[in-house]
C-alpha cells in the first residue's frame, strides 16, 4: 500500500485525487507554481512543494522539479490528473527510472497511443473499427490530394501528433486540400514538434461517442459504457452525458467488449478512453486517450464507482475492485465545463472570486478549486469548475442541472455559465437531437459579438 502519493497538477483534478488519497488512507503532496500559493489543492494535500514560477514549462511541466518533489517528501508515486505530464512517456519512463511508481498506463502504451498513425493501426489489428483514411503519414500535397480524390471529400487532414483541436483542416474539395495539408502540418509543427500528417474521411453529420475502459496490467479488463461527448466548440468538450441519448443497449455491449477485449490484449493498465465518431449506427475510432478524462464524473454516477480509487488500487498491483457483470447503468448524468471566458467571444478572464456558492442537493456533484477571495491566474487552462448531475432518467438530469445552474454564484470574473442556461432552452438539447457541428452553428447564430 502506498503512504505518500505526490499529485503532478493543480486546481480541481488535483484535488480530486487528494480527496481519493485521503479516503484511502493515503498522505498526498500538491506540486505548485508560485502563482499557485495560495490555490485550494495546496492547502487541501497533506504537504506541498513549489517547484517553480508561474509558466507551467517551468513548474508543473518540469520533470526534474516534480522528481525532486518526490525525493524531498517521500512520495512513493504519482499520479499525473490529465494534460500537462499525464500523457509523456518520457516522464513515465522517467518515474520508473527513478523506483517510483506512475499511476497510469505504461510509458510503451503511451507512446503506441500517443501517436494517432500508430494507435489507428494498433487498433485495427485488435478488431476495433476505424476511420476509412491513409495507411500512414502522407508525405507531400500531391500524395493528399491523391487520397482525397480516392476516398471522396470532404476529407480531414490531421497532425499526427496533435490534439485538442489543433492540427486539424477539414478540404471540401480538391481546391481546399493544399491550404488544409499545410497548415495542419504547420500547426502539427509549431505546436507538437511534428509536422506529420495523416487523411481521414470526413465524416458530416457524426455523434462523438467515447468508451471508458480499465484494465489491471494482467489481462484483464472492463469496459464502463459510453459517453456522449458531441456538443463542442472547436473541438472542445463544453457538455458530457452518460450514458449516450442515442446508443442502444445492444450497441453499447458490443463495441464495450470490442474495447474491453482490446486493451485487456495489450495488458493495459488503468484508465483509458476510446474515442469514436458514431455515425449511422458505425463507430470509427479516432484516438485513445491514456489516462483519466476530465468528464470521467458522469461515468462515476451512473455506475457507483470511484475511477481514481481503482486506478490507485491497481498501481499498487492490487485487483479492480468490480468485474464486467458487476457494472449495471443507474440513471444518467451529465457534466458541463464551466470556464472563466467571457462571451460571445469565449476571451479569457482570469481575475479574482467576490463570491462562490457551489449548488447542493440530491444528484449534484462540483468539483471545483474556486473560494471566496481566490484570483485565478492567467498562466493556466481557463477551465474552473465541472457541475456533474444524475437523475434517475435523462430528463430529470436535465432539470436538475437546470435547477443547479440556478444556485451557482461565481461572482467577480465572467464565466460561461450563461452559454448553459441559453442551452437548456432549446428542443434539440432535450430530445438529444445533435451531433459535432451542431454548437459551433447555434452559436453562430445565437452568439454573435
Amino acid at each position: 500500500m502506498f503512504e505518500k502519493i505526490l499529485v503532478a497538477n493543480r486546481g480541481e483534478i488535483a484535488l480530486r485525487v487528494i480527496r481519493a488519497a485521503r479516503e484511502m488512507g493515503i498522505q498526498s503532496v500538491a506540486v505548485h507554481s508560485t502563482a499557485d500559493a495560495d490555490a485550494m489543492h495546496v492547502r487541501m494535500a497533506d504537504e506541498s512543494v513549489c517547484i517553480g514560477p508561474p509558466a507551467s514549462t517551468d513548474s508543473y511541466l518540469s520533470i526534474p522539479a516534480i522528481i525532486a518533489a518526490c525525493e524531498v517528501t517521500g512520495a512513493q508515486a504519482i499520479h499525473p490528473g490529465y494534460g500537462f505530464l499525464s500523457e509523456n512517456a518520457n516522464f513515465v519512463q522517467i518515474v520508473e527510472d527513478h523506483d517510483l511508481t506512475f499511476i497510469g498506463p505504461t510509458a510503451e502504451h503511451i507512446r503506441i497511443m500517443g501517436d494517432k498513425i500508430t494507435a489507428k493501426d494498433t487498433m485495427k489489428k485488435l478488431g476495433v473499427p476505424c476511420v476509412p483514411g491513409s495507411d500512414g503519414g502522407v508525405p507531400n500535397l500531391q500524395e493528399a490530394k491523391r487520397l482525397g480524390a480516392e476516398m471522396g471529400y470532404p476529407v480531414i487532414v490531421k497532425a499526427t501528433a496533435g490534439g485538442g483541436g489543433r492540427g486539424m483542416k477539414v478540404a471540401g474539395s480538391a481546391e481546399e486540400m493544399e491550404s488544409a495539408f499545410l497548415t495542419a502540418r504547420a500547426e502539427g509543427k509549431s505546436n507538437f514538434g511534428n509536422d506529420e500528417v495523416y487523411i481521414e474521411k470526413y465524416l458530416t453529420t457524426p455523434r462523438h461517442i467515447e468508451i471508458q475502459v480499465f484494465g489491471d496490467g494482467k489481462g484483464n479488463a472492463v469496459h464502463l459504457g459510453e459517453r456522449d461527448c458531441s456538443l463542442q466548440r472547436r473541438h472542445q468538450k463544453v457538455f458530457e452525458e452518460a450514458p449516450g441519448p442515442c446508443i442502444s443497449p445492444e450497441e453499447r455491449a458490443a463495441i464495450g467488449k470490442v474495447c474491453a477485449d482490446a486493451v485487456a490484449r495489450i495488458n493495459y493498465i488503468g484508465a483509458g478512453t476510446i474515442e469514436f465518431l458514431y455515425e449511422n449506427g458505425e463507430f470509427y475510432f479516432i484516438e485513445m486517450n491514456t489516462r483519466l478524462q476530465v468528464e470521467h464524473p458522469v461515468t462515476e454516477a451512473i455506475f457507483g464507482v470511484d475511477l481514481v480509487r481503482e486506478q490507485i488500487r491497481v498501481a499498487e498491483g492490487l485487483p479492480m475492485s468490480f468485474t464486467q457483470d458487476d457494472l449495471e447503468i443507474n440513471g444518467h448524468a451529465i457534466e458541463v465545463r464551466i470556464t472563466a471566458e467571457k462571451l460571445p467571444e469565449f476571451a479569457p478572464r482570469p481575475g479574482r472570486i467576490t463570491q462562490f456558492h457551489a449548488p447542493g442537493g440530491l444528484g449534484v456533484r462540483m468539483d471545483s478549486a474556486l473560494y471566496d477571495g481566490y484570483s485565478i491566474p492567467p498562466y493556466y487552462d481557463s477551465l474552473i469548475a465541472k457541475l456533474i448531475v444524475h437523475g434517475r432518467d435523462r430528463a430529470s438530469a436535465l432539470s436538475r442541472l437546470n435547477r443547479a445552474l440556478g444556485e451557482l454564484i461565481v461572482d467577480g470574473i465572467d464565466t460561461t455559465v450563461p452559454l448553459f442556461h441559453a442551452l437548456l432552452q432549446e428542443p434539440d438539447i432535450h430530445s438529444g437531437e445533435y451531433n459535432i457541428h451542431w454548437l459551433e452553428k447555434w452559436l453562430e447564430t445565437n452568439l454573435q459579438g
